[in-house]
């Protein structure tokens, strides 16, 4: 039983990289046995995840015209909630948890960036075009379940055949997040702590107006003779949000940490589930 123990702390030796010939991949989750996965705990926490983070992805995109990756936050949650609800075996129903939730940010970003056009078009052409409601939710409903159908085919061979080939840095480190759930509790602390900073930081901004969330050239003589004579005003956002974001970028891609925080960029990662060596 300790033996078994040990090997769900870990991944196997081989598990991100390629493997020799005639070598075998045992899958920390054997095929051989059973495992609860879909059930209704993690059903309804995967669906809670989705709504909170399209939420916030919503915002985020509509104001910064970028959404992000919510699969490791997503993660280090179902991992925290199976922790402090003492469940057993846990790795399975976090997979899906995790599945379900990550799925918001590519919805999302496929409606905020449309729907606007569509609206103003609407507004422009009141004859020609209507918008309703119905459209909006079943062409998402649709093209959800049609990038879906799309993977299928494709996860057994980016995640069975072509092991190990393509690092997917994202999909690593969820994995990763997934398979130490023993380390659940002290993971999400710090989650819950960036986001209740993160919290008080935007609510004093936008209630008390201590400061403004946007920081100018114009805050100095010499901005604004520039901004006068030339046109020219650098603008800096200092929200929690996008100081997040950048953050999240510097950390993908290093070159950019020392102006990341502050010039933020697009950024995308293959979904995790093609790359993770958890079960095939």
């Amino acid at each position: 039983m300790k033996q078994e123990e040990e090997k769900l702390t870990g991944l196997p030796e081989n598990a991100f990289r390629e493997l020799k010939p005639g070598e075998v991949y045992n899958p920390l989750m054997s095929p051989d046995k059973k495992y609860p996965e879909v059930n209704l705990w993690s059903v309804l926490w995967g669906i809670a995840m989705a709504i909170l983070f399209s939420a916030a992805a919503a915002y985020l995109g509509l104001k910064v015209g970028q959404v992000f990756e919510a699969a490791i936050p997503i993660a280090i949650i179902a991992v925290g909630v199976s922790g402090a609800a003492k469940r057993k075996n846990a790795l399975g129903e976090n997979v899906i948890i995790q599945s379900i939730g990550a799925s918001s940010g590519v919805i999302v970003a496929g409606a905020i960036f449309t729907l606007p056009a569509l609206y103003i078009l609407q507004e422009t052409y009141p004859e020609e075009i209507t918008v309703t409601f119905t459209q909006v939710f079943i062409s998402s409903l649709l093209g959800g379940v049609l990038g879906i159908l799309f993977l299928i085919p494709f996860r057994k061979y980016f995640v069975s055949d072509m092991h190990g080939k393509y690092p997917f840095p994202e999909a690593t480190a969820t994995t990763q997040v997934l398979v130490s759930g023993e380390k659940g509790g002290s993971q999400a602390k710090p989650l819950l702590l960036a986001g209740i900073i993160g919290g008080l930081y935007d609510f004093t901004v936008a209630t008390f107006g201590w400061w403004n969330e946007q920081v100018t050239s114009r805050a100095v003589a010499f901005g604004e003779t520039i901004a006068e004579k030339a046109k020219l005003v650098v603008k800096l956002n200092t929200g929690a949000a996008v100081l997040g974001l950048g953050y999240i970028i510097a950390s993908v891609t290093p070159s950019s940490s020392a102006w990341a925080p502050s010039a933020y960029g697009g950024s995308s990662c293959p979904p995790w589930p093609l790359s993770s060596p958890t079960r095939y």
